[in-house]
């Protein structure tokens, strides 16, 4: 659960911000671990670096993981653990806006596991490719990153690899960014009052 020092959730057009994705152990910040973890930073509309870093966690990599991610435990065995990539990978992101799809998963585990290193919170503000796309097509059935994906006609050839996924993510949020711009839907909205409209 996050802390009550993050950032704001923020339905906005912004010109430089970072993207992010990480590969996890499940589902649960608190009992699963980082994998993978990757962003774009973007500047000006245009990617002007990445990063991307397999993590070695502590527990065994699930069969189902390695299934859907291609990353098996033998791929992560001469990775560094979380206690040495989470200060570069943080520090890549810097102060930006976040950017990423269904990201306040990401930001669960980012905070977890600053709390546990340092006792510190991830506080930047977000953007969630997922909450735009509920707001601008309601009347779509599904929002998932492949979704998007086949509606904007973009290619992702390594689903599920965080890199990959970066990427894809911030060619969506381009395209999003076209809608609202197209449709002149005020870009101050804060989370709060997207959850109340989409409820």
């Amino acid at each position: 659960m996050l802390g009550e020092h993050k950032g704001k959730s923020l339905l906005a057009c912004v010109e430089d911000y970072t993207v992010i994705d990480l590969e996890t152990t499940g589902l649960s910040s608190s009992v699963c671990e980082i994998i993978e973890c990757a962003a774009v930073k973007v500047r000006g509309g245009e990617v002007v670096g990445n990063y991307s870093r397999l993590v070695r966690p502590y527990i065994a990599v699930p069969a189902f993981i390695t299934g859907l991610t291609g990353i098996s435990n033998l791929m992560l065995r001469d990775e560094e653990d979380i206690e040495h990539v989470l200060p570069e990978f943080l520090d890549f992101i810097g102060d930006d806006i976040v950017v990423g799809h269904n990201v306040g998963f990401d930001i669960g585990f980012l905070c977890a596991a600053a709390r546990r290193m340092c006792g510190d919170e991830f506080a930047n503000d977000y953007i969630d490719n997922m909450r735009l796309s509920r707001r601008l097509f309601p009347q779509e059935r599904h929002h998932r990153l492949m979704d998007l994906e086949q509606r904007f006609g973009l290619h992702n050839e390594r689903a599920h690899r965080a890199l990959a996924d970066t990427v894809l993510t911030q060619q969506c949020y381009e395209r999003l960014k076209q809608e609202i711009r197209q449709r002149e839907i005020p870009a101050d909205r804060t989370g709060e009052t997207i959850d109340k409209e989409e409820t």
